[in-house]
């Protein structure tokens, strides 16, 4: 390769080709209701019964036949028997969820009611139905409740645990390689000892992980690998077991920068250049069908590459559903000044009803992106934002 880049992709062409280069993957798996918040379904799930499968009532007080509440009200009250069935003139006390007794057709509620002896003084009239839930009234049997592709939530559990399930069948999770590259990084096994000048802490893999595991992958993070082409290779090599592989660092155009050219030797290099800023050196490719994320070294050019490509990447691998982000509209407390050509990472912190930029933070300062509360993004045909001008705000995950 040369030491240039070979051309500079806009963002949603380079994800486009990342996307399409790999197939979603279909293995399944089955888990217990305990286990499965967050994960997605792998086939849809259809009711075996009716929800709830017994008239019941529906709230606290007595079951009577509708029909003898005719007129009743709190001038002209009706009196009914309290008995252990009902029938004409009877009424049964009743708990909510408690199963309507035979006869009973609806459910004065308690307030509507004043209790003397074995004689209840009914003050309001029902009709038949009323303060019931009737069988299959929550899901019927045969009822389609979940389409395959669900996102799982906990009370989603709940409802599978109600049709009598203790397990459901879901994708499973892509398990993705963070591969951090560089002579000058230094394990965090050291991280008790301040590091010699030119040498820092291996700190991006375990970034990189933590998302990887919050996006709904499995990251398997390995030990640090030098800076040669044949150490990458086998790194490489050693994880293509793994349903993507991330490589963090050694992107750019550097003496030491081998990533793309290795990924490129070994498969297909889609994309190396990206009109993002920070962030401009990630390289996307594929490798025996496997993508591969060569992430820039750089914190927070890192960080965004994860978010534009790593996230919608384990996304399609696990099949889980795109779900709308939230986007919060703040004015600017200042001008946001941006390159013409990239989509622009802005970070943001919220003052009140408005967000002030953060100014000087540089693509190295990772602290940055610890202080934002979320971020704006500039698009590439605009120079920036004006102060006072209400912007799209994203959260930082």
């Amino acid at each position: 390769m040369g030491r240039v880049f070979k051309e500079r992709t806009s963002v949603n062409e380079a994800l486009q080709l990342f996307l399409e280069s790999f197939s979603s993957l279909r293995h399944t798996e089955e888990l217990p209701l305990e286990a499965c918040t967050g994960r997605v379904l792998a086939e849809p799930v259809i009711s075996g019964r009716d929800v709830p499968h017994y008239r019941r009532a529906a709230m606290d007080g007595y079951a009577v036949r509708a029909s003898d509440t005719s007129g009743a009200s709190p001038a002209n009250p009706v009196f009914l028997q309290l008995s252990d069935e009902v029938e004409e003139g009877t009424s049964i006390w009743v708990h909510t969820g408690a199963a309507l007794p035979e006869g009973a057709d609806a459910v004065v509620m308690v307030e509507d009611t004043f209790t003397s002896g074995d004689m209840v003084e009914i003050r309001s009239q029902v009709y038949p139905g009323k303060n019931v839930g009737q069988i299959g009234e929550d899901i019927k049997k045969e009822d389609p409740v979940f389409e395959e592709g669900h996102l799982l939530r906990p009370c989603d559990a709940a409802v599978l645990a109600s049709l009598g399930l203790d397990r459901v069948k879901v994708f499973r999770k892509p398990v993705v390689a963070v591969i951090p590259t560089g002579d000058e990084l230094v394990s965090r096994d050291r991280a008790g000892d301040v590091p010699p000048p030119g040498m820092v802490l291996e700190t991006n893999g375990l970034m990189a992980s933590l998302y990887v595991e919050k996006w709904g992958g499995i990251p398997r993070y390995t030990r640090i690998v030098p800076d040669r082409p044949e150490s990458i290779k086998e790194a490489i090599q050693a994880n293509l077991d793994a349903d993507m592989i991330l490589l963090s660092g050694g992107t750019s155009v550097g003496k030491r920068d081998h990533a793309p050219g290795v990924v490129e030797s070994m498969g297909r290099l889609l994309v190396h250049g990206v009109g993002v800023s920070p962030g401009k050196p990630v390289a996307l490719g594929v490798i025996d069908e496997i993508p591969v994320v060569c992430l820039p070294g750089y914190p927070v050019a890192g960080l965004v590459a994860l978010y534009f490509f790593v996230r919608p990447g384990i996304r399609k691998l696990g099949s889980v559903p795109q779900l709308p982000e939230t986007i919060l509209r703040k004015r600017l407390t200042a001008k946001i000044s941006s390159k013409i050509g990239y989509v622009n990472f802005i970070r943001v912190i919220f003052e009140g009803d408005r967000v002030r930029p953060l100014t000087g933070a540089k693509s190295g300062a990772l602290s940055s992106v610890a202080k934002a509360d979320g971020y704006v993004l500039v698009p590439e045909h605009i120079e920036g934002y004006e102060e006072g001008q209400e912007v799209d705000v994203f959260l930082v995950e």
